[in-house]
């Protein structure tokens, strides 16, 4: 008989690529799986997870609101009423295991799974954990993390250092620097930069670009620059006949963007750190400081600790954020010290690690 596994989570690309990744390698090692995600309504996840060739149902969830206590009034009645529909859920699909990769879903469904004995995982991508993990850990049977000094957050002889699942198009990436340059219409002669604040945007480094955007043409550099979609059209416009800048919302070919760049700009979520640490590229980390618990910082300090990257803080992205990149860009040493180390923190087969472990749990 077939095994069910449901994989809960989402909300963010750092959630659902390594959902996704997890997911595929589990149908690799036995293609008879039957795996079902679980996500939350109007969030990403419902249109992603049925683009990479899932099935998915959307709970009515939310998270709590830390910029306006008001709008949580309605919290504890749809976290009762996603507790509900989380048992018809199981009581209909009958999972032999769950996994947990983070999000708002993420509680209620592997809350529900340990007070019915099911075996449950959690993926923790960052290097600081979320309070639900936390709570769920003390039951989980195994806990999947990117590296060492988790044991502050979960019990030891749960936690397995696996790094963090990335997409197999960038892990196994083949793409040549003039291929990816090629692919967005700029010149193989150039230095490239490479600028993503994930798919909503981030909007100290989208300000800090546009504030300098003549800084590049000057210094003989292009930009490939993905703004979120938020204010997409106001830098769309401000990009417009600009021969050395491609500008747009969003990048799908992710492994087209990292073969063309010479140097990153990104936010340091979990999954960016991840793949460019697979891309092997000079890096500036922009840390998002709303993040929870600070923890795309301590994502960035972690690579710069071990020279492995360049930061620039959130608050100072406006008035030195493109300087530093354009210093960075005229010196080709620190370029290859950041790029060796980056590299030598890359870890290509963590989506099958985490699947073997699970499947070796359940059997």
């Amino acid at each position: 008989m077939s095994k069910k596994i449901i994989i809960a989570g989402g909300g963010t690309g750092g959630h659902i690529f390594p959902a996704i990744a997890i997911a595929n390698a589990l149908k690799i090692l036995d293609s008879s799986i039957d795996i079902l995600f679980i996500g939350a309504k109007g969030k990403m996840e419902m249109e992603k997870i049925p683009q990479a060739g899932y099935s998915i149902v959307g709970l009515d969830i939310t998270g709590f609101n830390r910029s306006s206590l008001i709008k949580n009034i309605g919290l504890p009645f749809k976290l009762l009423k996603s507790f509900f529909q989380v048992r018809n859920i199981f009581n209909s699909f009958k999972p032999n295991a769950v996994i947990g990769v983070g999000g708002y879903s993420t509680f209620p469904v592997l809350r529900f799974a340990q007070s019915k004995c099911i075996p449950t995982f959690i993926h923790e991508s960052n290097s600081f954990a979320g309070k639900s993990n936390i709570m769920l850990g003390k039951n989980a049977n195994k806990i999947f993390v990117a590296g060492k000094g988790m044991e502050q957050f979960f019990p030891k002889d749960k936690i397995v250092i696996t790094g963090n699942p990335i997409r197999k198009t960038i892990a196994q990436s083949t793409v040549s620097t003039s291929e990816g340059v090629s692919f967005f219409g700029l010149d193989t002669n150039k230095k490239t930069i490479l600028a993503v604040g994930g798919s909503l945007g981030a909007k100290s480094i989208n300000e800090a670009l546009a504030n300098h955007i003549d800084e590049f043409e000057k210094n003989n550099l292009q930009l490939i620059w993905q703004t979120g979609t938020t204010t997409f059209q106001h830098y769309k416009n401000l990009a417009e006949g600009r021969k050395n800048i491609w500008c747009n919302a969003f990048i799908k070919e992710m492994e087209m963007a990292y073969a063309a760049a010479d140097i990153i700009i990104s936010r340091a979520g979990a999954m960016a750190v991840a793949e460019i640490c697979v891309a092997a590229k000079p890096t500036v980390f922009v840390p998002f400081p709303l993040a929870a618990e600070d923890h795309q910082t301590i994502n960035a300090m972690y690579l710069v600790n071990q020279k492995a990257a360049l930061m620039v803080n959130d608050s100072e992205a406006k008035k030195e954020l493109v300087s530093i990149v354009i210093a960075l860009s005229k010196d080709e040493a620190q370029q290859k010290v950041l790029s060796k180390n980056c590299q030598s923190l890359a870890v290509v087969n963590a989506d099958e690690m985490i699947a073997k472990q699970i499947l070796n749990c359940i059997e």
